[in-house]
């Protein structure tokens, strides 16, 4: 996995739903300021929910103090708009179903469930300047207390 300081390629294209309308742009779009990208895995299920549900309770916080609050899953834009209305998510979700993210931030890893092995990215989440370098990540997050563990990172970098 990318380690703090160093910088991600951010020049590959995602598609995003922002303020409820589908868009395909360069990630470095997203990056007019720092910003902060939280990886889950599928929309819809019970730790996704969490941390999204996290996310969503304090993302004015994110907003008020200079970020841009990104949540990234494999899920289609179609599928992030019916889960940002459900869940009133008002800030950007990335629809990444290549994996281009993981492969930018080297955080692909292998899992397993129901027997299968298969790889795809971790449930991590990144602090990444307007340049993409990394000052600062969580490795394995907590989905219940999300927001909270990334405010105590976002208030570290201060």
């Amino acid at each position: 996995m990318i380690e703090t300081g160093e910088q991600i390629n951010t020049d590959f294209t995602i598609k995003v739903v922002q303020n409820g309308e589908e868009k395909e742009l360069n990630f470095k779009q997203l990056l007019d300021r720092p910003a902060i990208v939280s990886v889950y895995m599928k929309n819809n299920t019970g730790g996704c929910d969490k941390q999204n549900k996290s996310l969503a309770a304090h993302s004015d916080w994110f907003d008020e103090n200079g970020f841009n609050l990104i949540a990234l899953s494999k899920d289609t834009c179609g599928s992030h708009k019916r889960y940002a209305e459900k869940l009133e998510i008002n800030y950007t979700l990335v629809s990444d179903p290549d994996y281009a993210f993981a492969q930018a931030t080297d955080s692909i890893i292998q899992k397993k469930m129901f027997g299968r092995s298969f790889e795809g990215p971790s449930r991590s989440a990144f602090v990444i300047d307007t340049d993409g370098i990394i000052l600062g990540a969580i490795k394995k997050i907590n989905t219940k207390d999300h927001a909270e563990e990334l405010k105590e990172l976002v208030k570290s970098l201060k």
